[in-house]
């Protein structure tokens, strides 16, 4: 890993293009690090290893996460994401294990301490099969990672904040940390960003800088709506007020989820140098 700053904004980016224009494209927005997010359907072979190193190597750009996605989810609509998203859904759970090891593995042949995913919906009963089920999910893959010298970091959003932070405390592995993305708590409603971030402070190995507005107001299992950087309700300034307060010094990585690839990475462009200015 190349020497970063504190708090120096990045990029949350996909892989399934050639790595070394996919890493140069990611620099022409002003950055040199950032976290690769990982497709269900992409190969993980040594072919990739190779060539994901020496892309990350030749352009001196620095990976502090490796974030899996999995075959068959869909983050249309509340139901939707409970339904096929993460470790909730049992008929996918094991092909998403390995899937999970197999990502672990990839991250750290290519150098990357952490990887990271959305686990989906945790069910505050702690006695629900899910719940069980998926605790134990995340106990093997974090002993795993653990023998990668990583950590899991798992993306907030789809619950509470005190409800992560029981799960992850019941769980009991040191190496169960948060991916914070302070726009999936509005985008789910599930809790003020802000106040959720100082709950969940010292188990933040991660961020997300993402925007969005709240879900309509009486539209069952409806979700909000994803913004650029400082067009939404999150309100940046006092999202990098806190990470500082908190003492968070790892990277700050623009996450924008429009499929207009041109949008997607002028509106990045725009929220790096937002917060820049914030930083």
């Amino acid at each position: 890993m190349f020497d970063l700053k504190p708090l120096e904004p990045g990029v949350m980016f996909w892989a399934g293009r050639d790595p070394l224009e996919t890493v140069r494209e990611q620099k022409t927005l002003g950055v040199r690090c950032g976290q690769l997010g990982v497709p269900g359907d992409v190969a993980l072979d040594g072919r990739a290893i190779g060539d994901w190193r020496a892309a990350l190597e030749s352009e001196y750009f620095t990976l502090v996460t490796c974030f899996a996605a999995y075959n068959g989810e869909d983050y249309a609509d509340g139901p939707t994401v409970q339904r096929t998203v993460g470790f909730i859904p049992p008929a996918t759970r094991a092909e998403r294990e390995v899937r999970t090891i197999e990502l672990s593995d990839f991250a750290a042949a290519i150098g990357v301490p952490s990887i990271a995913c959305h686990i989906g919906f945790v069910p505050e009963d702690r006695n629900h099969p899910d719940y069980i089920a998926v605790r134990e999910m995340v106990r093997r893959i974090c002993d795993h990672a653990a023998k990668n010298g990583q950590s899991f970091a798992l993306e907030t959003g789809q619950e509470p904040a005190k409800v992560l932070l029981e799960f992850i405390e019941d769980t009991g592995r040191d190496n169960l940390r948060i991916n914070f993305d302070p726009a999936n708590m509005i985008l789910y409603g599930s809790g003020d960003p802000i106040e959720a971030l100082g709950i969940l402070a010292p188990l933040v190995v991660s961020v997300h800088a993402k925007d969005g507005d709240w879900p309509p107001a009486g539209v069952a299992g409806g979700l909000g709506i994803e913004q650029p950087l400082g067009k939404g309700a999150v309100g940046m300034a006092r999202f990098i007020a806190k990470l500082k307060e908190i003492g968070y010094t790892n990277p700050v990585n623009v996450e924008r989820e429009t499929p207009d690839h041109a949008q997607r990475l002028a509106d990045i462009r725009m929220g790096v140098e937002l917060l820049r200015g914030l930083i």
